[in-house]
């Protein structure tokens, strides 16, 4: 019977000890679902803002959102506050989501979501509002430059948060300017200038100025500026023959290169006005002999001009015998094969006498060396180049 009693007392206090934990594990289910659950927002200026509160586990327990000045927006499906903006998209036990539209500015901040269970719980949700940069626009251009000024070309944009970045493009290639930014409210002012030194080839260019922002990730904003450049003329005769000849069609270009066009272009010989206009033709930037004859020999100019200057260019027109230019070419030929000839026999004589020299040089020092080689020492060495000498100069008084 103890035995009994104490079997039960036994089995009531396991059973007793699971319910504990039971409970408890309950309990902290409870407690850790019961929390709010958000993410924080970002959207453009102008937009729709989702604002999402979510919990695991709730018992009944009402939801709310209020703003960052803590006003209530919405107490579970229930308006509390009078702005047409805000709006109810979802209301359950274990979600509450709102919507703000035509997001400005000043909505930006933290907006709380409210559990009302003891004590009640929240979390809070940052809505970030980006500011969209203005279209930028180009200052500091005139039209039309003059080659050699020096400008500044300034690109400023306004509104943008957080700042824009500006980037300058030459035609399609980027060129670096200089930023500034200045803070104007929640939002940026940004400017960025470009130093230029005109040049002539700065004529026609496109100077592009374009704003780089995350609220822009679609369609960056940008503003172009195409630089005209007036500068004095620059002229050039182009002559497709190097040996005019009696009898050949020969065509001159004028080419002529300024801002404003120096056209027309003038043609003049020897300072003077063109002869014979029937034979002689002139049409626009080109002048045009139909068949060349010796009269036709002279200085031949083009001249063009603008309000900034004027250039011309000279052709000295010298008109061959066509039989004299065959001549000529045979005696070229004749001349170069000479001096081909005449260069080779040049380089035959200078290598031969240069072998020459360098074996009678071996000879003489080999002579010098006689009776040093058989010598025991330096001092008998030295006596027997000496006795070689003294031999040879009796060599030579026998010989006289």
């Amino acid at each position: 019977m103890k035995l009994k009693s104490n079997l039960i007392f036994t089995l009531y206090t396991v059973y007793g000890i699971l319910l504990k934990v039971m409970a408890s594990k309950g309990k902290v289910r409870g407690i850790s679902g019961q929390y709010p659950l958000v993410q924080n927002v970002t959207v453009t200026e102008g937009g729709t803002a989702n604002l999402t509160c979510r919990v695991e586990y709730n018992d009944n327990t009402s939801l709310q959102w209020s703003n960052p000045a803590q006003q209530t927006l919405f107490f579970g499906d229930k308006k509390a506050l009078r702005d047409n903006r805000i709006e109810l998209v979802r209301a359950s036990w274990s979600e509450l989501t709102i919507s703000i539209s035509d997001v400005t500015l000043s909505d930006e901040g933290f907006y709380t979501c409210s559990l009302f269970t003891m004590p009640v719980r929240t979390a809070k949700a940052y809505l970030t509002v980006l500011g969209v940069p203005e279209k930028p626009e180009i200052n500091g251009l005139t039209k039309p430059a003059m080659e050699g000024d020096h400008i500044t070309l300034t690109c400023i944009t306004q509104g943008s948060k957080p700042a824009a970045d500006l980037r300058w493009f030459r035609n399609e290639k980027e060129v670096k300017g200089a930023k500034e930014v200045n803070a104007s409210g929640k939002t940026f002012t940004v400017r960025s200038s470009l130093q230029l030194h005109v040049d002539r080839k700065d004529d026609g260019v496109a100077y592009t100025c374009r704003v780089d922002h995350v609220a822009l990730a679609q369609a960056p904003q940008q503003a172009t500026e195409v630089l005209e450049v007036h500068y004095p003329p620059h002229v050039k005769i182009i002559n497709p023959i190097t040996l005019p000849q009696e009898g050949q069609y020969l065509k001159l270009e004028c080419v002529s290169r300024g801002n404003p066009s120096p056209d027309p272009v003038m043609w003049t010989k020897d300072g003077g006005e063109l002869p014979d206009l029937d034979r002689i033709i002139v049409e626009g930037r080109e002048l045009t002999f139909n068949s060349l004859n010796k009269t036709d020999n002279g200085t031949y100019r083009c001249e063009a001009s603008n309000h900034l200057g004027t250039s011309s260019d000279d052709y000295v027109l010298y008109v061959y015998d066509p039989n004299a230019v065959g001549q000529h070419g045979t005696d070229h030929a004749l001349i170069g094969g000479v001096v081909a000839v005449v260069v080779f026999v040049t380089l035959c004589l200078i290598i031969v006498l240069g072998r020459y020299l360098a074996r009678h040089k071996g000879t003489y020092l080999t002579n010098e060396a006689k009776g040093a080689d058989d010598a025991p020492d330096a001092d008998t060495a030295i006596i027997n180049a000496e006795g070689n000498h003294a031999h040879a100069e009796e060599k030579k008084e026998y010989f006289i």
